[in-house]
């Protein structure tokens, strides 16, 4: 049955490279979350990053998916 598969070993390398978040990064909730709110009142740092892809905040409750955050801009915080 193919429900039962194993992942291969380049399908799981495949996932972990598809990682959307990595531990001490600094990620912001969407406006529509946190109304009324700045940007930087909804900006939280990752505590940890779980293997289903769900992240635990410092000083927030909970688990969080990728979709509860606004796009990640890695050139943000880049100064010229």
């Amino acid at each position: 049955m193919a429900i039962f598969k194993k992942k291969t070993k380049a399908a799981a390398a495949a996932s972990a490279a598809n990682v959307w978040a990595r531990p001490e990064m600094e990620v912001t909730f969407r406006a529509e979350i946190m109304p009324g709110k700045s940007s930087e009142e909804r900006t939280f740092r990752i505590q940890s990053v779980r293997p289903n892809g769900r992240v635990h905040l410092y000083n927030f409750p909970d688990e969080h998916l990728e979709g509860s955050f606004e796009p990640i801009n890695f050139a943000r915080n880049v100064t010229k």
